[in-house]
């Protein structure tokens, strides 16, 4: 048993010289190797890295201290090691520099075959991020800035470094080029570690074929371009919290000059995406047959390699975040400043509006505001609502000043001072509008939601001087009806004269009104200078007046052939009389047509009146059924006649009416009675009128179904 155990130990430690010399044999021959392959430079550098790993994985789990024929040869494979890791890094860095590939891509390899890939990588970009900080943190160092120059003497002890007032521009300047310059680092570094994040992305070992950036990710690690931007980022937040904290100087140049600074994050960005698009090209430009590029990754190729594959992470709205301390208080100042000027020109206790200047001024400060918020969508909108906020400021100060006493919407004398005074407040409201109007229509690229709060403001100005004219357009409607239905006192039952023509050109009631309405226009809406909003509100009181004509013209009874001359002179009167309240007559559309088309009716037979085209569609069925009653006997009682009703009673029940089978209905009561009535006392035939307006009552009730 004892001579058993003994050869078995033996053999054993023969098992054990065996496995050494074999590995000696190999450490000779791969030292050998190695050395070749150093003397081939960069060149062969990947394969000298392979030939390390191999050597590291011949010393694994054994003893080779003490061995006298390798002792040279693994002090050469130390130092062959670091010359080989030092030369990579240096070939990684001269690649991402230069963008590369094919020098980034070979530096990788190595790291892989020296089993260090990860390391190096992580390495590599939290050195990134050291310097980022470091420069972060130089650009806003306040001691820098306000000490330029090495040899300056220092203050002294717990003195406070804030700029003197001689020297603030200069200092702006200054930390305003420290900040372009910091951006341009950070677009630099951003270049780098994208064009490392690419080519790990590409880059496959040639005998694995295993994707470097696997290797990378594989323990659920994320993506180094998400890790070292998202790195950027807080440092950003961080650092700007704390100098801005520290330093009033820093903190009112970034809240004052807020647009400025967002600006420089914007290109940064835009930028940084250009590089993005354009880094696949530069690729394919550069030659990369050596990154052993499968299908699978060049499909990936076409994804924006600059955003990380994370739903729920915005990169720019983090890089933004850092900035949002100063957006709340640039746009805190930018209302102040808006709204200014507007407490200003409003005093407690004032009666005026704003004047020419003074408005001028308010909108040069709106334009201003808009102009600097150019640079950014985000800013334009947010200051876009404050423009808003301040239109709506100036609609509530004006309407303070508005008169709303009686004598505001009087027609019988001269402009009173409170009407003088809501001449001016629509005026003025008027040129803000105007002025906002044009201010926005001549920005470049202004965003459509940015225009439509501004324009959502801007229409609660037009509501406020329609409401300030209103009673005004209110008593001067009500003055043209009491006008026009003073037809009623006149006589139109007269025969035709011996000339044919009417005594007089026309009416009295028509003079009256042509009069009114002439005096109307030059004592009270010539003051105002918005003309097409004037004429706007005055030609809807125009379509009024016309349609209030028509309705008691159709209601005269009884009605000669004199009177019917008369009040044809009347309707081309009519056109005179409501001119001064139109741009043009024919402006008024349907209420111009229907004037133009009863006028001829009154001549004609009834049963071509009745066959006219304009019934229907120009003159309601309803105005001409109640012309018709003129024709009839007196037996025969308009509807406002039979209900006993006063001319301007039964004109209020129509306008309380606009349905026309309501009307309709009314008249059919009218003629119902009449039909009774004949009935009752016997009579033996109907007035040769009565078919003619049954058969239109049919036809404009069969038109309604």
């Amino acid at each position: 048993m004892k001579i058993y155990w003994h050869k078995q130990l033996g053999l054993s430690r023969w098992k054990v010289a065996c496995d050494l010399l074999r590995r000696i044999i190999r450490i000779l021959n791969l030292s050998k190797r190695l050395q070749g392959q150093l003397q081939g430079g960069s060149r062969e550098i990947t394969k000298a890295a392979q030939s390390l790993n191999e050597l590291d994985y011949l010393s694994q789990g054994i003893d080779l201290s003490g061995i006298e024929v390798i002792e040279n040869d693994l002090l050469f494979i130390a130092r062959a090691r670091l010359e080989v890791e030092n030369q990579a890094k240096r070939l990684l860095e001269q690649g991402l520099e230069t963008q590369n590939p094919t020098q980034v891509g070979t530096a990788l390899q190595v790291f892989y075959n020296l089993g260090t890939l990860k390391d190096t990588i992580t390495s590599v970009v939290d050195g990134y991020c050291a310097t980022l900080e470091e420069n972060i943190n130089s650009a806003l160092d306040i001691k820098v800035l306000t000490q330029p120059s090495q040899s300056a003497v220092r203050g002294g002890p717990g003195r406070s470094t804030m700029p003197t007032p001689g020297n603030t521009a200069a200092l702006r300047a200054s930390l305003w080029t420290n900040m372009e310059k910091l951006m341009d680092h950070i677009y630099a570094v951003c270049r780098q570690v994208q064009h490392l994040q690419k080519v790990l992305a590409k880059k496959r070992d040639p005998v694995s074929h295993i994707c470097f950036i696997e290797e990378i990710v594989k323990d659920g690690q994320p993506e180094i371009f998400y890790t070292f931007w998202n790195s950027v980022t807080q440092a950003l937040s961080s650092q700007f919290h704390m100098a801005t904290n520290s330093s009033m100087f820093l903190k009112q140049a970034f809240e004052g000059e807020y647009p400025k600074l967002l600006r420089l994050y914007n290109d940064l960005w835009k930028r940084l995406q250009q590089y993005s698009q354009n880094i696949q090209g530069n690729f394919n430009a550069s030659g990369t047959t050596d990154l052993y590029v499968d299908l699978q990754h060049m499909e990936d190729d076409a994804q924006d390699i600059f955003i990380p594959k994370m739903p729920d992470y915005d990169p720019e709205k983090a890089l933004k975040d850092s900035l949002q301390p100063y957006e709340a208080a640039y746009l805190s100042k930018s209302l102040s400043r808006l709204f200014d000027p507007i407490n200003l020109v409003f005093p407690p206790g004032g009666r005026n509006p704003p004047s020419s200047d003074e408005l001028d001024g308010i909108i040069k400060t709106i334009a201003s505001e808009l102009n600097v918020a150019a640079v950014d969508t985000n800013l334009t909108l947010a200051v876009s609502k404050n423009v808003a906020k301040t239109i709506q400021l100036y609609s509530v100060k004006s309407e303070q000043l508005l008169s709303t006493q009686g004598d505001a919407s009087q027609v019988i004398g001269p402009l009173t001072e409170g009407q003088r005074r809501n001449v001016a407040v629509v005026n003025s409201l008027y040129k803000l509008h105007q002025s906002v109007t044009k201010v926005v229509s001549s920005q470049s690229s202004f965003p459509p939601a940015a225009e439509q709060t501004i324009i959502s403001a801007l229409k609660a100005i037009h509501t406020l001087m329609e409401n300030a004219v209103q009673p005004l357009l209110t008593s001067v409607g009500d003055a043209i009806e009491a006008i026009i239905i003073t037809m009623h006192q006149e006589d139109f039952s007269g025969s035709l004269s011996s000339s044919g023509k009417p005594d007089v050109p026309c009416s009295l009631y028509m003079k009256e009104l042509q009069g009114f309405i002439a005096r109307v226009m030059s004592d009270y809406f010539k003051h105002f200078e918005c003309l097409d909003f004037v004429f706007d509100n005055t030609e809807a009181i125009a379509q009024r007046a016309i349609e209030l004509f028509i309705r008691h013209a159709s209601l005269i009874r009884p009605l000669g052939e004199g009177g019917k001359m008369r009040l044809a002179a009347d309707f081309a009167q009519m056109e005179l009389a409501v001119g001064p309240f139109c741009r043009r007559v024919s402006d008024l559309g349907k209420s111009y047509r229907m004037l133009r088309s009863f006028r001829p009716l009154l001549f004609q037979a009834s049963e071509h009146v009745a066959n006219s085209p304009a019934l229907g569609d120009v003159i309601p069925f309803s105005i001409i059924i109640q012309f018709l009653f003129t024709r009839a006997p007196t037996e025969l009682k308009s509807p406002f006649q039979r209900a006993e009703w006063s001319h301007a009673r039964f004109s209020q029940w129509l306008d309380d009416h606009p349905s026309e089978k309501d009307r309709l209905l009314l008249i059919r009561g009218a003629l119902e009675a009449y039909v009774q009535s004949v009935r009752s006392r016997e009579g033996k035939e109907f007035a040769p009128v009565y078919p003619i307006m049954v058969q239109l009552l049919q036809k404009a009730m069969s038109a309604l179904q």
